[in-house]
């Protein structure tokens, strides 16, 4: 399965990365799908690249938070909003790991909308370290697994 990510520009913690982890074993993942940014991005390549994943990264067009991974595919940068459609295009299921509640502003969080809009299944990696009323969001922390599917 193509499985694409999206997530804050700032590293998640051990907890969201053993739960990506769990999510690539059990999509049987063939293929990761990253924004070949800082921080989750990075992490979720280092990730399944460690576990024999092959890894396309879709860059940004701005190199300023940029990874510059050594991805098995690297497509032609692009602006971040064009690049995260594609990652949801090529991908058959979205992991999403924010950096705190929905809001309008968020690439991340822009990519989950869009992913729902065209019914390209996911689920939101909410972050347990932080407090309830921190939380991604209000059913998210009600969640059995803390995480919310879509």
């Amino acid at each position: 399965m193509r499985i694409g990510v999206t997530g804050s520009r700032y590293p998640r913690p051990n907890q969201i990365l053993d739960s990506l982890r769990r999510i690539l074993i059990e999509k049987g993942a063939t293929e990761l799908h990253h924004g070949d940014c800082l921080g989750f991005d990075a992490q979720a390549h280092d990730l399944a690249a460690s576990m024999g994943i092959r890894t396309v990264a879709h860059p940004p067009q701005d190199p300023r938070m940029r990874a510059f991974k050594d991805a098995d595919e690297i497509r032609s940068p692009l602006p971040y909003l064009d690049r995260n459609r594609n990652i949801v295009a090529e991908s058959e299921y979205i992991v999403a790991a924010p950096d705190g509640p929905e809001r309008v502003r968020s690439g991340t969080w822009a990519t989950v909308r869009y992913a729902k809009r065209t019914r390209v299944r996911g689920i939101v990696l909410a972050d347990r370290t932080k407090t309830d009323h921190e939380c991604v969001a209000d059913c998210v922390a009600d969640h059995p697994t803390g995480h919310l599917s879509y």
